[in-house]
């Protein structure tokens, strides 16, 4: 049952869809009192399909609402405001006043109710009258939103929204509002067509070369023999992916390794008017090295195969291993890869509190003097002060081989730092959010280990939303979603519509690129390492205040 007076208007009771959304906002932890000051600006792409379609429609539209209190507002499919128009200078000034700007996202988990936010989340016309806005600085105003969505694919692309004080509020928004959304709809069409057409050009002209040669649009791919002999859909996502850095940043070249284990040069380019990219691919190995199946690693133990790496040849010098990283990153896989066939004997640091810590330090002191095979200390940034530095004496002299795991090394403070001081041969594990190139064989490894012998797979979609996720999780994140989507296909291609919901529909933000990442990375360590003080922050990163506030803005990181 739906409380539909929850949070009731002065006017009455709310609509089932209104009420709906507003529990939709509470749940995503948003109050009525939330400023809209605090959304997060991101870079529009002006020249995209949907932009480009709409233009001439909303021009038209300001013609006819020109010296009227109204304004037409075109968000795309992530519910990012790309363009508006308004008839009088008051309205673009009030719009100002709520965020509705280019280059601000409107979502409901941001925004509350509203004609952006609440079609986009239920792909229908919706109308948000005065009072049944979520936000208090959105209840004047009244407003009627239509999703745009593609003629062909039927995929959403974008939402067109009308917006007026709750005072001009006027029934014929809906009609007005749903003519334009067919012509851009019809628009869209038309230049699907174009693209096309290019796409094939553009095709035709790299396929004279002998080398493997792809040509990846929003919805069409195209490939030569020798591309499609290369390639599977793992890479067809890998590539993808590279073809939005193409899109957005212009020309690209790097080496890149195949699922097959064949290496090959990469050389990318955008075609211009398709949002699409051209791939020619160079093998750089002259035969392809994949690992055999019967032992190749699976699951999170294929995913701890690189890090393992450079922590063997650490072990084989010393018998001390550091192993940091984030949580579910990989570290206890990481850990025990390295036993080489040896007893592994584990001390977690979270068990002292249940252990106590005399019994937790007497068992440390046995294992690490007289245990023959590997020992591994688990979570050191967990210990109390008193048992780091103890485990630091006893490591200066115990004969024991020994791997230990903690946090991120930025992460660690007092006698844990002085602990991973003493420790030379270190291993940082990347946060899966680092690790996106690798990501569709990581999923396609887990997947192998919990459905062995099966004959399913992921389709291309559904790796290219898994590449979308910021897997706060890491690995272990990774694994639930694999067995959910796993359950829920027992054969064939396992498509987005599998995946669990927190990983369904459009990504909520931009794709960070590899710099955006690093440097989301260090302003969020930096913030951790001052409990969020940004004027501490600053100083740690060695940049003013108003940078870094631009930067947490832009980068859209929570604080």
């Amino acid at each position: 049952m739906v409380d539909l007076t929850l949070g009731e208007p002065d006017s009455g009771p709310l609509r089932e869809e209104i009420a709906l959304s507003w529990r939709r906002s509470q749940l995503s932890g948003l109050r009525p009192s939330s400023p809209t000051d605090r959304l997060t600006w991101a870079e529009i792409d002006r020249g995209s399909r949907l932009v480009r379609a709409a233009a001439p429609v909303l021009d038209q539209m300001a013609e006819q609402l020109a010296d009227t209190p109204l304004s037409v507002i075109l968000a795309d499919r992530n519910a990012l405001i790309v363009d508006r128009r308004f008839g009088e200078r008051t309205v673009g000034t009030a719009l100002d006043g709520i965020g509705v700007v280019p280059g601000i996202q409107y979502l409901e988990e941001t925004t509350g109710t509203n004609a952006i936010a609440t079609p986009h989340e239920l792909r229908r016309g919706v109308s948000v009258h005065g009072d049944e806005h979520f936000l208090e600085a959105l209840k004047r105003f009244a407003c009627y939103g239509h999703p745009i969505v593609h003629p062909v694919t039927k995929r959403l692309q974008g939402v067109l929204d009308i917006t007026a004080r709750s005072e001009d509020a006027n029934p014929l928004f809906a009609p007005f509002l749903v003519r334009a959304v067919k012509d851009i709809e019809q628009r869209l069409l038309d230049s699907a067509r174009e693209s096309t057409q290019l796409l094939f050009a553009a095709f035709q002209s790299a396929r004279r070369r002998s080398t493997p040669v792809l040509v990846l649009g929003e919805e069409l791919v195209l490939a030569n023999a020798a591309a499609a002999d290369l390639l599977d859909a793992t890479d067809h996502a890998v590539l993808r992916d590279l073809a939005a850095d193409v899109v957005s940043l212009g020309p690209k070249s790097r080496r890149l390794r195949l699922c097959s284990g064949t290496v090959v040069q990469v050389r990318a380019e955008r075609i211009v008017g398709t949002g699409g990219a051209a791939f020619e691919l160079t093998p750089v190995d002259a035969v392809r090295t994949p690992v055999p199946r019967r032992r190749k690693p699976t699951g999170t133990a294929a995913a701890a195969t690189t890090a393992a790496t450079p922590a063997r040849t650490a072990a084989a010098a010393r018998h001390r291993v550091l192993i940091a990283g984030e949580p579910g990153s990989g570290r206890t896989t990481a850990a025990r890869a390295l036993a080489d066939g040896h007893d592994v004997a584990v001390l977690d640091a979270a068990d002292v509190p249940a252990l106590g810590v005399r019994r937790w330090a007497a068992h440390m002191d046995e294992l690490l003097t007289s245990h023959p095979g590997l020992t591994v200390v688990e979570s050191l940034h967990l210990l109390p002060a008193a048992l780091a530095a103890r485990l630091s004496r006893i490591l200066d002299t115990a004969p024991a081989r020994a791997v230990l795991t903690s946090a991120p090394l930025n992460e660690l403070s007092g006698e844990h730092a002085c602990l991973a001081g003493r420790i030379p041969d270190r291993v940082e594990l990347p946060p899966l959010r680092a690790r996106r190139e690798e990501l569709p064989e990581l999923a396609r490894a887990m997947l192998a280990a919990c459905r062995p012998g099966r004959a399913v797979r992921f389709a291309p979609g559904a790796l290219e939303l898994l590449a979308a996720q910021p897997w706060p999780g890491n690995l272990r994140e990774l694994e639930a979603v694999v067995r959910y989507a796993a359950d829920a296909r027992s054969a064939g291609d396992i498509t987005a519509r599998d995946l669990p919901p927190s990983c369904q529909g459009s990504p909520r933000k931009h794709r960070l690129s590899a710099w955006e990442q690093a440097e989301h990375d260090a302003i969020l360590s930096a913030l951790r390492a001052t409990g969020g003080n940004k004027v501490h922050a600053a100083e740690r990163l060695g940049i003013s205040r108003s940078t870094l506030y631009n930067r947490i803005r832009s980068l859209g990181i929570t604080v």
